[in-house]
């Protein structure tokens, strides 16, 4: 039989409880507090949203852990990380791991169905990994950023844990999302406020960057794709989410409530639901948009 995500959601959100916005009587691009202030710690990152339909986030009650939240208002410890490793952003891949951007152990841990945590990569040339992509394959794309400096790298960890270094010598590297059809990596600089595009050749290496959208102001961090190619950007200190065609045109600004969004993730029953992690708050946003997430194109 094949697997849907909006009917798997759906039952998923029947069986736990999940309340999930209405379509129906949601306005497109308006935000709302999906779990309150003081939740999650100042480091709330990474948001995810797993086949389960449980939305995931980095920092739950306190540094070093991993948080989950069944439903609106309703988030619990879902594992706690190895001693001295705290985690940022975070990805799935078909098969249920969880990886982990562990910014201190210059790590990529896994996260197995079963809650079992292991070092999927270790690279001490790492400054920092902080956020990941992900293609189809299972091959993942770390940014780097090295925030004393001003600078950045970007790496490559292929399948069987092998850490590549892509690019150096970049500004503060953080937002990064891969195209839906896998041809194009996103990278972000935040603090020189550009985004990159590199195409994806079919080995996994990447050609010669090309500048896709400049900012004039405002940090960049947490970047993902829908369904059709529409970069959600989300603007550090601007309180906003941009998003962007994969033309590189702003097509709309959605503004939100809190001022430092860090993340983004797309989940609900039909995939448009916008989850947005906020920082100073320790809080999560939500807005429902027109266009499922990329992950929700049958990347499950």
């Amino acid at each position: 039989m094949k697997f849907t995500i909006s009917t798997a959601l759906l039952a998923v959100g029947l069986l736990s409880g999940c309340q999930l916005l209405d379509r129906s009587t949601a306005n497109y691009y308006e935000a709302k507090d999906w779990v309150e202030d003081g939740v999650f710690t100042q480091g709330v990152e990474g948001p995810v949203v797993g086949k389960n339909g449980v939305l995931y986030a980095v920092n739950f009650a306190q540094q070093g852990t991993v948080g989950q939240i069944t439903e609106k208002g309703t988030a619990s410890l879902f594992v706690t990380l190895p001693k001295g490793s705290i985690g940022n952003g975070l990805r799935f891949d078909r098969s249920g791991n969880m990886y982990v951007a562990d910014y201190l152990g210059h790590n990529i841990l896994r996260i197995s169905p079963d809650k079992k945590v292991s070092v999927f990569a270790h690279e001490p040339a790492m400054n920092q990994p902080n956020d990941l992509a992900i293609r189809d394959d299972g091959t993942l794309y770390a940014s780097d950023p090295n925030w004393q400096e001003g600078n950045g790298q970007l790496w490559r960890i292929d399948t069987n844990g092998k850490v590549v270094r892509l690019q150096e010598n970049m500004g503060t590297t953080n937002g990064i999302e891969v195209s839906p059809d896998n041809t194009v990596l996103y990278v972000n600089e935040s603090i020189q406020r550009r985004i990159w595009s590199f195409p994806i050749k079919h080995n996994g290496e990447i050609g010669e960057a090309s500048l896709f959208y400049q900012f004039e102001d405002h940090g960049l961090d947490g970047m993902r794709t829908d369904v059709n190619g529409n970069l959600y950007v989300a603007r550090y200190g601007a309180g906003e989410v941009a998003i962007i065609s994969p033309q590189g045109e702003l097509l709309r600004i959605v503004k939100l409530k809190g001022q430092y969004p860090t993340n983004i993730a797309f989940g609900g029953e039909h995939g448009q639901q916008v989850f947005v992690t906020m920082q100073k708050r320790g809080a999560i946003e939500t807005f429902m948009t027109e266009f499922a997430g990329r992950a929700f194109a049958g990347f499950y």
